[in-house]
């Protein structure tokens, strides 16, 4: 891996908004190829987008061990995929094997584990409607077809939120069909 002497503020001319211990090249990176999590194609370029617009907003995680990437495997397969040569990484140290794979797989199973609240999600994303594009916060289209299924069993038209008429059993929120 490459690494830079100097910090710069800019990682595939996108910027860069975390901690970081230097720039590395995403050509050399060596992903952990046992990582159970695994990223579609469409996944990953929805990442891309979000990168882009947001900027790097956490670093790659690298094993100063093993020289594999614990953390942030999206973040490396979306650079690929998008072209971009260069990445923010953090390398860490850990105190065995068992547990730096501890970290790779509890990275991957932390965020499943937490509760969403339909109607606080609805809710911000109503709020974020013409805004933001709504894919930037990582529903596409068809994820916020699902939003509606439990409230009405119908479809998100061209996926904005304010084309449907319906409202929560749960929150009481509204929101109207246009």
């Amino acid at each position: 891996m490459k690494t830079e002497k100097t910090k710069k503020h800019t990682a595939s001319d996108i910027p860069i908004h975390c901690t970081y211990n230097h720039i590395a090249n995403v050509d050399e990176m060596k992903l952990n190829l046992r990582n159970p999590n695994k990223h579609p194609e469409d996944q990953l370029k929805l990442y891309g987008k979000i990168i882009h617009h947001q900027g790097w907003r956490r670093a790659v995680v690298i094993s100063r061990q093993s020289g594999l990437v614990v953390t942030g495997h999206g973040a490396v397969e979306a650079a690929r995929l998008m072209g971009w040569k260069e990445v923010p990484v953090d390398e860490q140290d850990f105190a065995s094997e068992a547990d730096e794979w501890a970290h790779l797989l509890a990275d991957n199973r932390l965020a499943e584990l937490a509760e969403m609240d339909q109607g606080d999600l609805v809710s911000l994303l109503k709020e974020l409607e013409g805004k933001i594009e709504l894919d930037l916060t990582g529903f596409n289209a068809d994820a916020l077809a699902e939003l509606a299924i439990p409230y009405n069993n119908m479809p998100i038209n061209e996926g904005t939120l304010a084309e449907i008429n319906t409202e929560c059993p749960k929150c009481g929120f509204k929101w109207q069909r246009a």
